[in-house]
């Protein structure tokens, strides 16, 4: 046996450590996926195409539309991620080097984030590109060995608060930092900083030294048994060959099988408005920072009352009847957007109010989505493998999501087009929802 920290499975000290790292981590996917660094690409590679007095932009010898390469980057690094989480839950689950992982990927995810700091020009575009794909692995890479942790720390019936515990402290963390970012790119002369980019920058050292510094308290208290399980011949195989067994699995279970396929249609519309939604506002609608990461904020609060109103409603009405409802409005979250103008008066107003449409079916989408697939499990003691098929469906329709909003906004030259197209994977979902018949606890 190796070494432990001397916390038993099921310490509230063990579980309060372990749902900790939440705090540090959730910074990454709040101000680098969806707020500050999305935004500050578009400003920065705007001037790009002002300088050369034209809509493109050059990287690697060929012209780009610069949103269209952002996308195909994102895509790029979550084909990786998803062909990586099958091989690292291998990894996780038949070997005790968790922890060993869990510093390797968040290393290499603060310290690119960090990195993004030297990304302030067209020359140093291709650091902002390749910082953006091993943050990103970074954070993925983590989030399976993360995940891996908690049937170690708690006991089943501890793992719902456990969870829940997590997300809370990671949603007041991430929302602190990103006021804290907020404060240091609108008013760096409190900071005794000058205007231009170097606050926005700025912003990126400190959000890697948050989730890097934070997750040594973590690491602290994590167990750090090495060898628990002697390691299976092929068990970097082992992920694929269980994906594979409920791929073949799903043939037995149509109810399942057919919310699956609306899971994915709809996270390609919902992942993709995540991802896209702050450099819709700074290009398409030329709205300033301030307004900006003001409208993110606004949707992560209203996110927290969505899921709770919807909780209500799947309660009353069933799961089937509230995923509908909200697929319905991400609907119209997409006529939304595509009817806004950047000429329009008080254009900033309606960004804030679509800000507040989509904050009431985000955190609710979600939830309900992961409740749905749960009741419609089979019985069988492989959750986790079903759970990770989940979570690779998920991936694969953000690679889908981006490279069809890229492609479309390449084409036509606008992202309302593509925000507009994104309303049919939300029919395709809807659809296929309709056809699922109701259960005893799905209904």
């Amino acid at each position: 046996m190796g070494k432990t920290t001397g916390l038993q499975k099921g310490d509230k000290k063990l579980i309060n450590a372990w749902a900790f790292y939440d705090w540090a981590n959730s910074v990454y996917s709040l101000v680098i996926s969806t707020a500050v660094f999305p935004i500050y690409y578009a400003t920065i590679t705007e001037s790009f195409k002002s300088f050369e007095l034209t809509e493109k932009i050059q990287f690697l010898g060929t012209d780009w539309n610069p949103t269209t390469l952002y996308n195909y980057t994102i895509a790029f690094f979550m084909l990786i991620v998803a062909f990586m989480s099958p091989i690292l839950s291998g990894i996780a689950d038949y070997t005790g080097n968790k922890l060993k992982f869990l510093k390797f990927f968040c290393l290499l995810g603060s310290v690119s984030i960090m990195g993004l700091f030297f990304f302030k020009d067209e020359s140093t575009l291709w650091i902002g590109l390749l910082l953006t794909v091993t943050s990103g692995i970074g954070f993925w890479g983590s989030i399976v060995f993360y995940n891996a942790y908690l049937p170690e720390v708690a006991y089943p019936e501890q793992q719902d608060a456990a969870s829940a515990k997590g997300f809370i402290m990671g949603y007041i963390g991430s929302i602190l930092l990103l006021i804290s970012c907020l404060v240091i790119i609108m008013k760096p002369n409190l900071v005794g900083l000058e205007e231009g980019t170097l606050p926005t920058r700025i912003s990126f050292i400190v959000v890697g030294l948050w989730w890097l510094g934070f997750a040594q308290l973590t690491y602290k208290k994590l167990p750090k048994n090495e060898n628990i399980r002697k390691p299976k011949k092929g068990y970097l195989t082992s992920g694929f060959k269980e994906l594979r067994k409920v791929w073949d699995e799903l043939v037995n279970y149509p109810q399942l099988r057919m919310f699956l396929i609306s899971f994915f249609f709809f996270s390609v519309g919902v992942q993709t408005i995540i991802y896209m939604a702050g450099i819709f506002g700074s290009t398409e609608l030329g709205l300033p920072t301030t307004n900006l990461i003001g409208a993110i904020l606004l949707v992560q609060f209203v996110a927290i009352f969505g899921a709770f109103i919807f909780s209500r409603v799947s309660r009353n009405f069933g799961n089937l009847t509230a995923l509908k409802i909200t697929i319905l409005i991400w609907g119209i979250v997409c006529f939304v957007a595509f009817s806004l103008d950047k000429t329009q008066e008080n254009i900033e107003l309606y960004f804030y109010a679509l800000g507040g449409l989509i904050g009431l079916v985000l955190g609710a989408i979600q939830s309900l989505a992961r409740s749905t697939y749960s009741k419609l499990l089979p019985e069988t003691e492989d959750t986790a493998t079903y759970f990770s098929f989940y979570d690779v469906t998920e991936k694969v329709a953000i690679v889908l999501g981006m490279i069809v909003f890229g492609l479309l906004n390449s084409i036509t030259g606008s992202m309302q087009w593509s925000v507009l197209f994104l309303a049919v994977f939300f029919l395709i979902s809807f659809v296929v929802l309709s056809f699922i018949k109701k259960t005893k606890y799905v209904k």
